[in-house]
């Protein structure tokens, strides 16, 4: 009897110490596992894949039982049985696994987790090995708005807004930053996920990047990197102390301080000022000459490369296009409200490329879009919806340039990830006001239209 309850004790402790079920649920295109996959009980209780597209159930109620979970995943689709139920069953016992492929709707595929805690959390709990140095809290960050990024001084430099941290409903307001070593240059693939060093004080947590004086949250746009007299590297931005989200306290140009690591304010502008960097900047060739384009997502201003010329307001020229923009759906004729972006020269297809946010889409502004055409200032007409999503918002997507592939057939681009404006009062656990990184394939068959094959 004894030795029977012995042999209980120690099948109970190798249980205990075996790491906890866990569903893979995988892109079926490309066998890579997809996060972001809402796995969810008959008893409501929900488990999301991490960045690897692992989740791990260990719930004592549910061990040693088949359970059913309902699957859901923007951009994604699962085939309903019988009854309508979209999902799978599994058989939940410590020490294994199930693999599930999903089907991608969306052009896009959605990559990793840039920013925030438990990016790599599933995949920690259950053993298997990561890409990032941290993968669980880098930064103490929880959450993390709208990015802004540029080359400079031979690494990537990241910028966001609003910053959540764990110890109060109330962080960073000043604007964070990290950066991280270049792809090539000791820095990871981008399809594998970016290593994130974070500027911190001295209680580990992201630190202000552009503190000023007086009330309200500092946000910067219009990042850019120019050269000074000298050919010195210079990186300048627009700042932005906000009353409210529609409302300037007061507004300027700053500039980056290697001693310091942080943005000093080099002028206040007046509040009704509209010439000075703004959305995301591009360098552009136009009538003959470089100019730095500051675009949203289209150009709307250029001023010379060079810091005297973006330090003076009165050097910067409006950009109309050169055609009324109306974007319109490739497939339905729809029109596409632009709202907001970034563009970029695209070798691959010889183009010009935009990823364009929609206002007011299928989901307020979870929408992204696809267009290209000959020139910067276009036309820009046809649109191809890349990314959907179901009542939640998804804004300010910038592609990285940096990280482009195969001479410019795979692109990087990311946006903020937030139920913020959408209607929905349900937030996503850990995603919630995070950067999500997608990857598009410029040579999918779906991004053929236009004047026809376009590309290489």
């Amino acid at each position: 009897m004894r030795a029977l309850l012995l042999i209980g004790t120690l099948t109970a402790l190798s249980t205990a110490q075996a790491p906890p079920f866990f569903v893979e649920v995988v892109d079926q295109a490309t066998g890579r596992g997809v996060p972001l996959v809402e796995l969810t009980t008959v008893h409501d209780v929900t488990f999301v894949t991490d960045s690897a597209g692992i989740a791990a159930i260990d719930e004592p109620e549910l061990e040693g039982r088949e359970v059913w979970l309902h699957v859901h995943s923007h951009g994604h689709a699962v085939p309903a049985d019988g009854f309508g139920n979209r999902g799978l069953r599994v058989q939940v016992a410590r020490g294994t696994s199930k693999r599930f492929a999903i089907e991608r709707v969306n052009v896009a595929e959605r990559l990793y987790r840039v920013t925030g805690a438990g990016i790599y959390r599933d995949s920690v709990l259950v053993g298997r090995e990561v890409p990032l140095a941290q993968p669980l809290c880098a930064g103490g960050v929880f959450g993390q708005d709208s990015v802004q990024n540029a080359r400079y001084a031979g690494r990537l430099f990241w910028f966001w807004g609003d910053t959540d941290r764990a110890g109060y409903p109330l962080g960073n307001f000043a604007t964070s930053g990290a950066t991280s070593r270049l792809p090539g240059d000791g820095g990871l693939d981008p399809s594998r996920g970016v290593d994130l060093d974070y500027f911190v004080g001295d209680d580990g947590f992201s630190r202000p990047m552009c503190p000023l004086d007086g009330p309200g949250p500092v946000w910067i746009d219009g990042l850019c990197v120019v050269a000074d007299d000298d050919g010195r590297e210079v990186m300048l931005c627009h700042y932005a102390r906000m009353k409210d989200l529609g409302t300037m306290h007061e507004h300027g140009l700053a500039r980056w301080n290697d001693a310091t690591q942080r943005f000093d304010k080099v002028m206040a502008l007046p509040l009704d000022e509209l010439h000075h960097p703004l959305g995301h900047a591009t360098r552009c060739e136009l009538d003959g000459q470089d100019w730095l384009c500051f675009c949203h997502p289209f150009p709307q201003l250029r001023v010379r490369p060079r810091l005297a010329d973006v330090l003076d307001v009165t050097r910067y020229e409006p950009l109309p296009a050169r055609e009324p923009t109306a974007l319109r759906c490739v497939e339905t004729g729809e029109k596409v409200e632009p709202h907001g972006g970034s563009l970029a020269w695209n070798a691959y297809r010889n183009k010009w490329i935009a990823i364009v946010l929609q206002k007011f889409g299928r989901s307020a502004l979870g929408e992204v879009w696809y267009c290209e055409a000959d020139s910067p200032l276009g036309p820009w007409r046809d649109a191809r919806r890349i990314v959907t999503h179901d009542d939640y918002s998804f804004y300010n997507v910038t592609q990285h340039v940096e990280f482009d592939q195969d001479g410019g057939r795979l692109i990087y681009f990311e946006g903020t990830y937030t139920k913020t404006f959408s209607g929905n009062p349900v937030a996503t656990p850990r995603y919630d006001y995070n950067q999500v990184m997608d990857r598009l394939d410029l040579d999918d068959e779906r991004l053929r239209f236009g004047d026809g094959d376009n590309h290489r």
